[in-house]
């Protein structure tokens, strides 16, 4: 059964946080290697990032220290630097092959724009906040596939993490890829559910070959 289509996750498949979350530490006042070791140990006990900022600032709101950013001149988001410096080949290794490629994660209204502006090879790009569903929801993937207009065993679904990427997309039927890197692709470590996965990965230059490889006769 072949792959047809090739959907990414955004935040640690695309798109390198590190920088982000240091420029969180630093509008905290909390020094980066801090704040990204609690995050870490947040992650790791099934909190999130909110809960993160919390433990850092009682009450925090992000829809309001994200406006004091901005009236601050400080970026919110992501722009070309973040970019993980194997994307762009691994996108034209699989278009090269005719292959539908597509980008689609739980990201804010925002990150639609700044997407944009980085210029990837892609064919469509899916915003959680702008299709108003999120994952793990089946229906974020049913939404990939339709966009595609391919059934869910020909679409592979890349991303960082086990819970939200791998498991929802293979329980929908979809083929996975399990990238680990950043901090949810090493703090689940979780060898049954990475079985369930139909390619391992350390980093995206590999994925074309293996893809090819796969769909070979």
């Amino acid at each position: 059964m072949r792959i047809d289509a090739v959907f990414f996750d955004i935040g640690e498949t695309l798109i390198d946080e590190g920088d982000i979350y240091g420029r969180w530490a630093d509008w905290l006042g909390v020094p980066r290697h801090t704040f990204l070791a609690k995050l870490g140990a947040v992650l790791a006990l099934g909190g999130t990032n909110m809960d993160l900022f919390e433990y850092f600032r009682p009450g925090f709101d992000l829809e309001t220290e994200e406006k004091a950013r901005a009236e601050a001149g400080v970026p919110n988001g992501f722009g070309p630097s973040d970019v993980y410096p194997d994307v762009r080949e691994c996108l034209a290794g699989l278009r090269a092959q005719g292959l539908f490629v597509g980008i689609a994660g739980n990201q804010p209204v925002e990150a639609a724009e700044q997407i944009a502006a980085l210029g990837l090879d892609a064919d469509v790009v899916g915003i959680s906040d702008v299709w108003g569903v999120a994952k793990p929801e089946q229906e974020f993937f049913e939404r990939c596939a339709q966009l595609a207009d391919a059934l869910p065993e020909h679409v592979l679904y890349v991303g960082d993490r086990l819970d939200n990427d791998v498991l929802p997309a293979a329980a929908f039927g979809m083929r996975t890829a399990f990238l680990r890197r950043g901090p949810w692709g090493h703090i689940q470590d979780d060898p049954d559910a990475e079985a369930q996965a139909t390619f391992v990965l350390d980093d995206l230059a590999s994925l074309p070959a293996r893809v090819a490889e796969f769909n070979a006769p």
